[in-house]
Formats: C-alpha cells, sequence, structure tokens
C-alpha cells in the first residue's frame, strides 16, 4: 500500500477550527468576548472558526494565549496546521474561473479516502471524456464561461489525475439511467464515454451503477450528491449537494448520515455492478 498523501489544505483549516472552537469553549470564553479581547471585529473570528479564512501565526500565537494554552507541543502543532492551511494546491490557478465552494469542493475531493457519488443527469466529472466536458461546458456556459471554457475542462481533466495516484480513493459512482441514454455532444462523443464509462469501472478502485428507468421514483430524484470520506478518523465525513448555483457543503451530522443511507438504498436498486457494466457495454455497441 502507498503513503497516504498530506490532508490538503482545507482539511488542515478544517482541523484547525475544530481544535480552535474547542479551546475557546474549553477556556469558558464566547466569541464576543474573544474579539474584543483580540481587538478583532466579531466576524473575523466567526470566519476563523467556520474554516473559511486563514489565520496568520502570530494571530495563532496570541489568540491560544488568550485561551491560556501554553503546553509548546500543542502550540506546535496548531502553528504547523495554520501554516499548512495556508499551502497553495495546483488547482489554485484555476481560482478566478470557479465559485468558492467549488474551489473547497476539490481541495475535499484530493483529500478524500473513499468518495460516493449519485449523479442523475449528467456523467460525473472524474469519468468524464474530454469531449464530454468540452460539451457540458460549452452548453453550460454563459458568454464569459465560454471564453474560459478550456481552462474548465483542462481543470476537468486534471482532476482525473487522482485515479492514477498510488494511493488512489475509493470511488463509488451511481447513475440514473438517464445519465447514459442522454447524448452529449453527439452520438460519437457519447459513445466514446459510454466506453470509457465500463474502461473505469474495470479499476479495481472504481464501482459503477447504473438506476434503470424501470426503478420509477427512487430517493436519487432529489438531485445529485456527493459524500468524501478521509482517512483520517478525525475527519469527519462531508457532504456535498449539487444546485443551479453551484455545489453547496452540509457539515450536519444527521443529513450526512440521510444521505449515505440514501445512497445504500440506490444502490440495492441498481442492476448492481456486473449488470451496469454489461447494460454500458450493450449501450455502447447500439451507439456504433
Amino acid at each position: 500500500m502507498g503513503e497516504i498523501d498530506p490532508p490538503t489544505p482545507v482539511v488542515q483549516r478544517r482541523r484547525l477550527r475544530i481544535e480552535l472552537r474547542r479551546a475557546r469553549l474549553d477556556a469558558g470564553l464566547t466569541q464576543e468576548a474573544v474579539a474584543d479581547a483580540m481587538e478583532w471585529s466579531l466576524s473575523k473570528l466567526i470566519r476563523i472558526e467556520a474554516g473559511s479564512v486563514n489565520i496568520s501565526t502570530n494571530d495563532l500565537r496570541m489568540l491560544l494565549h488568550k485561551y491560556q494554552i501554553e503546553d509548546a507541543a500543542r502550540t506546535r502543532d496548531l502553528v504547523a496546521l495554520a501554516r499548512a492551511a495556508r499551502e497553495r494546491s495546483w488547482w489554485s490557478g484555476y481560482r478566478d474561473i470557479i465559485p468558492p465552494q467549488f474551489f473547497q469542493f476539490l481541495e475535499y475531493e484530493a483529500a478524500a479516502s473513499i468518495i460516493r457519488n449519485f449523479e442523475p443527469l449528467l456523467v460525473p466529472g472524474l469519468l468524464q471524456t474530454e469531449d464530454y466536458a468540452a460539451a457540458v461546458a460549452r452548453q453550460w456556459g454563459d458568454r464569459s464561461a465560454a471564453d474560459r471554457s478550456d481552462s474548465l475542462v483542462e481543470l476537468r481533466m486534471r482532476r482525473q489525475d487522482l485515479l492514477d495516484r498510488a494511493n488512489p480513493p475509493l470511488l463509488f459512482f451511481i447513475l440514473d439511467e438517464a445519465v447514459a441514454r442522454r447524448v452529449v455532444g453527439g452520438k460519437a462523443v457519447m459513445h466514446r464515454q459510454i466506453r470509457q464509462l465500463v474502461d473505469m469501472a474495470d479499476r479495481p478502485n472504481v464501482t459503477i451503477e447504473v438506476i434503470s428507468f424501470g426503478v420509477g421514483i427512487h430517493p436519487g430524484m432529489a438531485g445529485p450528491f456527493v459524500i468524501h470520506e478521509f482517512p483520517d478518523a478525525a475527519d469527519d465525513d462531508v457532504l456535498y449537494l449539487e444546485s443551479q448555483g453551484g455545489v453547496v457543503r452540509q457539515d450536519s451530522a444527521d443529513e450526512i448520515s440521510s444521505y449515505r443511507e440514501a445512497f445504500e438504498q440506490l444502490r440495492k436498486l441498481s442492476l448492481g455492478t456486473d449488470g451496469s457494466v454489461a447494460y454500458l457495454g450493450k449501450l455502447a455497441e447500439e451507439m456504433i
């Protein structure tokens, strides 16, 4: 087994904000009291504890002193977390063409050890061919997005590098039959895309299952979702829901649990692994 990749900055930032919130509560302090003592705006502390902004090492040391944390080892660990949270990732170069929520999504995706993804309409980004991705980018982009469609497709292709890592994540995809039946980019593009799904399903870490139209109404019809699970037990799962405006993260443990259960229900409703691959292979032959 290969070495575990270091956590991405967003995971480090998430760990840090959990530690800082716990330290403040252990010290018996409110956010308002800490903000006043640090001469910060309340919104700054709220953003730090939410993990939406970084904190400098100097500010962190003063904050830890306020929380009466004097242990050198713990201070050193938290400072290391703060530094790691500010590191740049390869996708930082695309920050100006993607919304913040999707940027954060990429960070969690890169750090995940298990990814569960249900899609009712389109092939998941991690499985798309370049031609398919380009057709999606052209169709859904406005004028400004069309001008940057090449960069968006490039980003999507680079995301797939995680499939070839020494220690790739386990990937579970459930697709509604509409995903395979909808012709995106023309028949030739769709044929290559379906063949790619068949080839991807042959990888030992990739599972692709299809829910046929005959199932009727099912739990996934509310919309696409992705659940990221991480190798460190201290890092809770993260749920992303896709909407017209982008992706929205959900941190509620109860909600994540309900979607995890829904995912398993969808697997039971699917054609199964072998049946799904057989169906996709037959569909690819029909498109020749």
